[in-house]
């Protein structure tokens, strides 16, 4: 595979500001049953969202870190360490679904899930993406899939043969009330102690609105107004501008602190995962 070259003038910061979106993705990823159930019924107490919050949101931000910005050897030390929890992460006879955290399908989902919330942000925060960049990106993105167990040759070739991958995989959308009310605890944020909830559940229930696409909101039974759909663009817009005029470094600051507490937990031979 011909690696390119990043565009010049191109800016792929990796905004910190995109973690709005990050319940909204979560719901993206968990709309396939698999997914759905493999996190819902998951037998890893130590990366249950609900019993470790703190834990279990480093880790996520940490892999989403490792893969964009991460060495090879940070990969696959972060790999490992995922592979011993997905170890864990099957079916029972009791689940409404079978499923298997190694399944390359499922864990493909995640990723697309992954690369296209990235797309959203930016497309939501600075407009569409321009199209010297968009193959650039397009190839960066197949990291979300392969710091999991996804082979290189799984990754939609390009980006045409993603959308039609994005549009089949959509037909597998289902989210049952079950799932549904998990997801929409998370995005009230209730997962996090007392006052962060009541300050800022409702406003991140409205970020989750906003980047979810409709086909999404509609299995999770959300309003969406057009009125709704304006605000959300005039909020993203405003945020988009002031976002731009920050120093990169404090911009990519989430996940630069996340790159150096995995390189410091490496040196220590501490748990990744």
């Amino acid at each position: 595979m011909t690696i390119l070259e990043k565009p010049a003038g191109l800016d792929d910061t990796m905004d910190g500001l995109g973690l709005a979106a990050g319940a909204a993705n979560i719901i993206m990823q968990l709309s396939w049953p698999q997914v759905g159930y493999g996190v819902f019924e998951s037998r890893v107490e130590s990366g249950r969202l609900f019993d470790h919050p703190l834990k279990r949101t480093r880790t996520t931000l940490t892999y989403l870190a490792v893969a964009a910005r991460g060495t090879d050897d940070e990969k696959r030390l972060f790999r490992d360490g995922v592979n011993k929890a997905h170890a864990q992460v099957r079916s029972t006879a009791a689940s409404p679904v079978k499923y298997n955290a190694f399944d390359h399908e499922l864990q493909l989902w995640v990723a697309a899930c992954i690369y296209r919330g990235f797309e959203d942000v930016h497309r939501s925060l600075y407009g569409p993406i321009p199209e010297d960049a968009v193959d650039y990106f397009y190839q960066r993105g197949a990291a979300f899939g392969t710091t999991l167990q996804v082979p290189q040759s799984k990754w939609p070739k390009d980006r045409d043969a993603f959308e039609q991958y994005w549009k089949e995989g959509l037909e597998n959308v289902r989210i049952d009330p079950v799932v549904r009310e998990h997801l929409l605890s998370i995005a009230r944020m209730e997962f996090l102690p007392q006052p962060i909830p009541f300050l800022f559940g409702r406003l991140n229930l409205f970020f989750t609105a906003g980047y979810l696409p409709q086909r999404f909101r509609d299995e999770m039974l959300m309003a969406w107004a057009p009125r709704d759909q304006r605000r959300f663009e005039r909020l993203m817009k405003a945020l988009g501008a002031l976002n731009k005029r920050l120093p990169v470094a404090l911009r990519e600051l989430p996940y630069r602190v996340l790159l150096a507490d995995t390189r410091r937990r490496i040196r220590k031979g501490q748990t990744l995962v």
